[in-house]
């Protein structure tokens, strides 16, 4: 993946704060609007660029409860189902597949611990295969980000 010291702003510039318009953007860059746009477009068709979307106060919005969620199925013939429970709920912000003891990772959102018993009794539990949850419950945040660590693409 070739990018050049101009691709490496945008994407850090778009990432801290998508809603720039191309002007501004632009401006940053010390290119024209319309070059700014041409490539943003290459980015975003190379992939580099995914999409766009708002980022959300979770804890204005009440969801005030943050907690990672460590699941162990019994079997992998299970994962699909799974999967699809994940999917399905919108509570679980993000599922990956781990190394260790357990065999996926959960963070989750949710207004209060009944609505986490919830989940992890009538959710997480009842989907055939999970044999094994395990809970930690976050008492603060002290960061949390979605733009990626763009450093190494720097050239030497």
């Amino acid at each position: 993946m070739e990018l050049d010291d101009l691709d490496i702003k945008i994407l850090a510039l778009l990432g801290r704060r998508g809603r720039m318009t191309w002007a501004e953007l632009a401006g940053q860059l010390g290119l024209s609007a319309p070059a700014t746009a041409d490539r943003v477009k290459r980015l975003e068709e190379r992939g580099l660029i995914t999409g766009y979307s708002a980022l959300l106060d979770a804890e204005a919005l009440g969801l005030t409860l943050t907690a990672f969620i460590a699941v162990t199925l019994d079997q992998p013939r299970h994962r699909e189902g799974f999967l699809a429970q994940v999917n399905a709920t919108a509570e679980i912000l993000e599922c990956h597949h781990v190394t260790g003891d357990d065999d996926y990772l959960l963070k989750v959102r949710c207004c209060h611990t009944r609505a986490l018993e919830a989940l992890i009794t009538h959710r997480l539990k009842a989907t055939e295969g999970v044999v094994k949850t395990r809970t930690l419950i976050v008492l603060s945040t002290v960061k949390e980000t979605q733009v990626p660590p763009l450093e190494h693409l720097h050239k030497p």
